[in-house]
């Protein structure tokens, strides 16, 4: 489903922004053996097969799953014109994601924040990182790695979202994309535990790539 998403963002039929509601996840598999639940590193796939078919030559990344993307990282980070954002918990597993890891070409941005970290300063501080990896980098696709288990109450997680937090980063993401590449985002699914979470956040990254306003908040408890 991701390639047929990046189909369709660059089809002047299809639409340009798509969730792939994927499993199982993809941003911890490895080249050569799957990891934490992974098998594909869909959204690194997903990267190169734009490259390798619509010639793109800049794509950014951005995980906000609660661990750091040690896959999509190793199969982007020795490719030219493919930056990766990670904002994860730290220290938490995989254990990688520091942040002077820059990747060889220095073209990763990884964002280790502590467990209890605000809503607030979450947000702002992807932010941050998301403007660092454009400065003189205007990406031709933006995908996204759309993790859940960052949301409060996560069993596998200790950030505190709620889901009306990823609808808004997803909304400025959504944002800053028209600005870059008329809009081309792809949000695939990665982590989230709380069934009744995972649903509410994705309804809420889904309204913010329709551009629809957010929920009352009603769906966001629990």
């Amino acid at each position: 489903s991701v390639l047929t998403a990046v189909d369709m963002a660059f089809s002047p039929d299809g639409p340009q922004r798509s969730f792939c509601a994927v499993r199982p996840p993809g941003h911890h598999a490895l080249r050569d053996r799957g990891m934490g639940f992974c098998l594909f590193g869909n959204v690194a796939l997903g990267a190169h097969y734009a490259r390798r078919k619509y010639g793109v030559e800049r794509v950014l990344i951005v995980d906000f799953d609660v661990h750091h993307g040690n896959g999509t990282q190793a199969l982007v980070e020795t490719t030219p014109g493919i930056h990766f954002v990670s904002m994860h918990q730290w220290p938490w597993y995989p254990g990688t994601g520091a942040a002077d890891d820059r990747g060889p070409l220095r073209t990763v941005w990884n964002l280790p924040m502590p467990a209890g970290l605000s809503p607030q300063e979450y947000v702002e501080t992807l932010v941050r990182g998301v403007d660092d990896a454009t400065r003189g980098f205007v990406p031709e696709l933006l995908l996204v790695s759309a993790g859940f288990d960052c949301l409060r109450g996560d069993p596998l997680g200790g950030f505190t979202l709620e889901p009306q937090d990823l609808g808004r980063i997803t909304k400025v993401l959504v944002e800053k994309a028209m600005t870059w590449c008329g809009g081309r985002v792809v949000a695939v699914l990665e982590g989230g535990y709380r069934p009744e979470r995972l649903a509410a956040g994705v309804v809420e990254v889904m309204r913010a790539l329709a551009g629809v306003a957010a929920s009352s908040g009603c769906a966001a408890t629990g």
